[in-house]
């Protein structure tokens, strides 16, 4: 099969490979792929399951190229959304060369996070201990990356001590991962950051925006969905659905006179525009679809689908 002339043909000794960053919700895994690509492809929130979709991104360095698989949290499931989020989520373990179990190192080893290393020991996929948020370990927790540690030892796990969010560490976790890789050959374009077209970063980046500005009980039952982007001489426009399950919710996304919709699209606006270095014109929709996250059509048409 002919090399697309955009790839170029590795070296001998070049390394390539998949690696899945895996953990609980809120563990950081979104941050670090941001972090370790040296730009934002991943969404962040407070909210648990802020990552919806598989979403890989790409780290090419002089001797490796680091294909990071991001993936939803794994918890227990309480609606159809969550069992294709998990399940998606445990699929990526065995289908990659390495899994990264990225793990909160402020807060001890709990039941969460020893359901997810019972996972991940059953794929039989080869491990690192992420302890993540190094930089939040103080005097009164110092004792907490400790905890997963003792777990991990008699597993011959290797862990190190990481912060995504200030950057402490990452040379030396790139430098693991990539050890750990098989010799191989570029799987992406050396300039590349990510597998996922412009389209579904633009609704991730409004979802984004929802997570951050709305109450509690929206964003788990949000989904955006783009209808239009068109290249004008000028600007792009952009056209999007935000879904939610109830008329509630409707109101609380649209705001008072129309306020928190106005604020959600200027937000997102301006994040858009960094990504594609230039102007933005954003209409937003707000449609509602009754019990959407238990109907497996209408995840299907939001692009959530059980994974192979």
């Amino acid at each position: 099969m002919e090399i697309p002339t955009l790839i170029p043909a590795a070296p001998a000794d070049f390394k390539s490979g998949f690696v899945a960053l895996v953990g609980r919700p809120n563990v950081g895994k979104s941050t670090l792929l941001n972090a370790l690509v040296g730009q934002k492809i991943a969404i962040t929130s407070p909210t648990a399951q802020t990552t919806r979709n598989r979403l890989q991104g790409i780290l090419t360095l002089d001797h490796a190229q680091i294909i990071l698989v991001d993936t939803p949290g794994i918890h227990k499931p309480h609606h159809l959304l969550g069992e294709v989020l998990v399940k998606n989520a445990i699929g990526a373990i065995g289908s990659v060369d390495l899994v990264v179990w990225l793990v909160d190192s402020s807060v001890e080893f709990g039941r969460g996070d020893r359901f997810v290393a019972e996972v991940i020991k059953q794929a039989g996929t080869p491990v690192i201990l992420g302890l993540n948020k190094i930089d939040q370990v103080g005097e009164q927790n110092q004792n907490s990356p400790q905890t997963y540690t003792e777990f991990t030892e008699p597993l011959g796990w290797q862990a190190i001590k990481f912060s995504a969010l200030t950057g402490e560490g990452l040379t030396e976790l790139q430098q693991i991962c990539s050890d750990r890789l098989p010799l191989g050959p570029y799987f992406y374009p050396p300039d590349q950051v990510t597998d996922q077209p412009e389209r579904f970063i633009m609704g991730e980046l409004i979802r984004e925006q929802i997570l951050l500005l709305t109450r509690e009980e929206v964003p788990h039952s949000v989904a955006v969905s783009i209808d239009l982007v068109e290249e004008q001489p000028k600007l792009t426009k952009i056209m999007a659905t935000i879904h939610v399950e109830r008329d509630s919710q409707k109101g609380i996304v649209i705001g008072k006179k129309g306020q928190m919709l106005k604020e959600i699209g200027t937000k997102a606006r301006e994040q858009m525009q960094k990504m594609i270095m230039g102007g933005v014109h954003l209409e937003l929709f707000v449609k509602v679809q009754p019990k959407w996250r238990s109907s497996r059509f209408q995840l299907a048409d939001l692009g959530y689908r059980f994974e192979n």
